[in-house]
């Protein structure tokens, strides 16, 4: 009777404590990170991803922990959801720090400026505007960012252009598409490494299924600027000689060097684990770099001469901590900087305090609830992904920063997907399409704020001909509403 008794009493208990949220409340802690992340991003702009970003996501989960009280969720389940949130990341994370070590030692041991020095040579006044798409996005593609790729060779090409009378609004536009291309597809860009991370993928299982619909948008992109460029004059010459005499005199620029990305796309593509593969690219890079770069390698230890001492040391400073390997030519010594392990570590942050925020809302069961909601919205598959679309562009106009319109998406669309039966891959892969890089399209965007600066030419000016960016969110419509390479869940077979 004691043990009837006592039954009853847990499942009355369990009763109320599973008490399910209404919609309202569910939304309650969204609105509230998203008010708070749009009056941070307001307040300290650009530098609102050093920290302050991070904290506000710790604010939002506060709110949800409170929605989570008043509904009789214990603290003690939503820690456990929270740490089953940071634990489902552990691999993501290993791999950031691991693409930053990646960056520093293909950047001493010159595979990161040879990409640059032949990409530039493909340059012709002819097809200007197609060759700035391809130079930018094999640049962006070898670093990472598109920030960096605009900020060096896009003021670089600015430049050209006016001295060829080619429209700064063109010019900035094949920029960008090309920069924001290579930012999407390229293992060591942390957008990249973040849309998986907040869907539930993995990284290159991502990047791979990102191709059906980024190869043909920018196979339009091309198409577009060759059309433009073969109808407007263009006068003088594109001179990138100084360019090109400055990175032959800082590295020993050879074709061996690419052996070491061969070795390692060869290795993807055998199904090799990523961390495997961009560990054997990190040491080959530090061999190659020791092969081929003494020079610079024992600069960065301020040595005359490399010797075992100097070598080790240079390599594990590349790998750890930022590195720069200063040029004769200005414009060049931004570009030959990674920042190692330690650059990933900001990225990092962000993904441990979005996961803090979405355990929580796991835990309290709001994420449950808006899925449900945004399930019983979108009747369809394409009506799940024009949602996703729509609060990506939603969150790039409101909250100011494309790492916020992958983050909150995100977590918030992730259960829907899966209900659906829809791989994680449909999702990081719509992040990306309407996350990332329509940022670059909204004036008070951080993104959109730095590229106008970096360029000196106005969004509302490249806007139209930052082609690659807008097209891509359309491309994901087609393709979602064609049901074209729509990938299932496949349940895992219990052993």
């Amino acid at each position: 009777m004691a043990q009837q008794s006592s039954n009853k009493h847990r499942q009355n208990e369990n009763i109320v404590e599973n008490r399910a949220l209404s919609i309202y409340e569910a939304l309650i802690p969204v609105i509230a990170l998203v008010g708070m992340l749009a009056y941070n991003v307001y307040v300290f702009g650009d530098d609102a991803l050093s920290g302050s970003n991070q904290f506000i996501l710790l604010l939002g989960g506060a709110v949800a922990a409170i929605v989570g009280f008043r509904n009789k969720v214990s603290y003690k389940q939503m820690l456990a959801e929270v740490a089953e949130n940071v634990k489902s990341t552990t691999g993501a994370l290993l791999i950031l720090l691991m693409v930053g070590a990646l960056a520093g030692t293909w950047l001493i041991s010159g595979i990161i400026p040879a990409m640059i020095y032949y990409g530039l040579q493909i340059l012709n006044p002819t097809i200007f505007l197609a060759a700035c798409v391809i130079i930018c996005a094999i640049i962006s593609i070898a670093t990472g960012s598109s920030w960096t790729t605009a900020a060096t060779v896009g003021i670089a090409l600015i430049g050209i252009g006016d001295a060829l009378g080619i429209s700064l609004g063109m010019t900035a536009g094949a920029v960008l598409s090309g920069a924001y291309f290579g930012d999407k597809l390229s293992p060591l860009s942390d957008t990249t490494n973040l849309a998986p991370a907040m869907a539930g993928g993995e990284l290159f299982s991502h990047i791979k299924y990102m191709t059906i619909t980024t190869v043909p948008t920018i196979a339009v992109t091309l198409i577009v600027f060759i059309i433009i460029g073969l109808n407007i004059d263009t006068s003088g010459t594109a001179d990138v000689d100084g360019i090109l005499a400055s990175v032959n005199a800082t590295f020993n620029i050879n074709g061996w060097l690419f052996l070491v990305p061969i070795a390692v796309i060869f290795l993807i593509v055998k199904k090799t684990p990523p961390l495997a593969a961009l560990l054997i690219g990190t040491l080959l890079g530090a061999l190659f770099a020791i092969i081929f770069q003494p020079d610079v390698v024992a600069g960065i230890t301020n040595t005359k001469e490399l010797t075992f001492e100097s070598g080790y040391k240079g390599v594990l400073k590349a790998i750890t901590v930022k590195t720069s390997i200063p040029t004769d030519n200005d414009a060049l010594n931004d570009l030959f900087s990674a920042k190692g392990m330690e650059g990933m570590l900001g990225t990092i942050w962000l993904i441990v305090c979005a996961m803090v925020f979405g355990g929580i809302m796991d835990g309290i069961g709001a994420l449950a609830r808006i899925s449900r909601a945004l399930l019983s919205l979108a009747k369809t598959t394409f009506g799940l992904f024009a949602s996703t679309v729509a609060s990506c562009l939603a969150l790039n106009v409101t909250a100011s920063d494309q790492y916020l319109a992958i983050v909150v998406p995100g977590k918030m669309f992730s259960k829907a997907y899966a209900d659906r039966g829809l791989a994680p891959e449909n999702l990081s892969r719509t992040l990306e399409d309407s996350g990332t890089v329509t940022s670059v399209l909204v004036p008070w965007n951080t993104c959109g704020a730095y590229h106008s600066g970096v360029l000196g030419v106005s969004v509302m000016e490249y806007f139209v001909y930052a082609i690659f960016n807008w097209l891509s969110p359309i491309m994901t419509l087609i393709f979602a509403g064609l049901g074209i390479k729509i990938k299932q869940l496949v349940a895992k077979k219990e052993d």
